[in-house]
């Protein structure tokens, strides 16, 4: 499986594995470009990714009517996947007022979307999410993304690092709220971010990479 972008019409459906006593979990990275999603199923101490991906706005699409898209995409996701949670990552505060008050937009209507469907939000802090996923509040991006993939059995070169962020939040929520964290994480112990060459490239196999964009946030495009 790899990232995809998600569109508000959609043709497949998520497997699951039919278990009821499984805690469902949707995490989202929000952006007002590119919104991440990453759906898992953890229970009895193992976790599994279900889906994951990303919702992308039109770059010509007026802010107000960005705002409507992302809101009306999230309700969609949540009525196809029906997740026990929702876990959205907090604001990430930039040096840039209108950027962070723009992603505080995006928040919001996501946040709107899970109330309106009924589902139970929990919020994270990207260092908390890290130090779920990793125990380490100060890895890179590189290392979220390995553990990540270590963890849901995913290749990294198919997975874009919004969908990362993503499942990342997931599965911190799903630590937190009873899952074997301890135990999963010490199967793999941290590995440091990928050597850069000099171009500060990286010379691994590229995955599908974010840029600054709209909403300002270092990676998202």
């Amino acid at each position: 499986m790899t990232s995809r972008t998600f569109t508000p019409t959609l043709t497949s459906t998520p497997r699951t594995s039919g278990d009821k006593s499984a805690l469902r979990v949707l995490g989202i990275d929000p952006g007002t470009q590119t919104v991440g999603y990453g759906f898992i199923e953890m229970r009895a101490g193992r976790c599994e990714h279900v889906d994951y991906g990303e919702i992308r706005m039109p770059r010509d699409l007026a802010f107000p009517r960005r705002l409507k898209r992302i809101h009306d995409s999230i309700l969609e996701l949540i009525d196809r996947t029906r997740p026990d949670a929702v876990c959205v990552e907090e604001t990430y505060v930039t040096s840039n007022a209108k950027t962070t008050l723009r992603l505080g937009h995006a928040r919001g209507v996501i946040l709107l979307a899970a109330v309106e469907r009924g589902v139970s939000v929990a919020e994270y802090a990207p260092r908390e999410i890290k130090m779920a996923v990793l125990g380490g509040g100060g890895a890179g991006k590189g290392q979220v993304q390995w553990m990540v993939c270590q963890l849901l059995k995913l290749e990294p070169s198919g997975i874009s690092e919004d969908a990362a962020d993503a499942l990342a939040a997931a599965l911190c929520h799903g630590f937190r709220s009873g899952g074997a964290a301890h135990s999963i994480r010490e199967k793999f112990p941290m590995k440091p971010d990928p050597p850069r060459s000099e171009a500060g490239r990286d010379p691994s196999p590229e995955i599908p990479s974010r840029t600054a964009g709209s909403d300002g946030r270092t990676g998202k495009a």
